[in-house]
């Protein structure tokens, strides 16, 4: 059986108003989607600046500790318990010393990074640093 093929695809003149509509609608949803609030935690991970301080040629974990104390392992939000086994883990299967690396929020106070500290002493890592950024090259004056 044959169908007769009667469709054209631009039978009449191009008319711009459904392309406009469609245009200004896809408009108005990107600028929509940008109000939306970003799922997550806003976290000013802000290293102090320093220069001349020691790399390490170990093996190392990264912990990042957060404003409100939240403690963060491989991405994922852990509890102190949960860390401290995993750092445990983590130095039973070395075979060199490891050294903790600490992310920390512009405002961890000394405390909470002393406790970090003392947590990853407790699981058998016995060296950790501030992760720092290097120094800039020109230091800013201020007046």
């Amino acid at each position: 059986m044959k169908f007769p093929r009667n469709a054209k695809i631009l039978g009449s003149p191009f008319e711009i108003a459904p392309f406009a509509s469609v245009f200004f609608l896809l408009v108005l949803f990107i600028m929509l989607f940008n109000l939306m609030p970003t799922p997550g935690l806003p976290v000013r991970l802000e290293p102090p600046r320093a220069a001349d301080l020691p790399g390490i040629d170990t093996p190392s974990v990264a912990v990042g500790l957060d404003s409100s104390g939240r403690l963060f392992y491989q991405d994922q939000l852990t509890s102190p318990r949960a860390l401290r086994s995993a750092l445990a883990q983590a130095a039973r299967q070395s075979h060199a010393p490891i050294t903790l690396v600490i992310h920390a929020d512009k405002t961890v106070t000394c405390d909470e990074l002393l406790q970090l500290t003392l947590l990853a002493r407790d699981a058998g890592i016995p060296n950790a640093l501030l992760a720092t950024l290097p120094r800039d090259i020109a230091p800013t004056v201020r007046p």
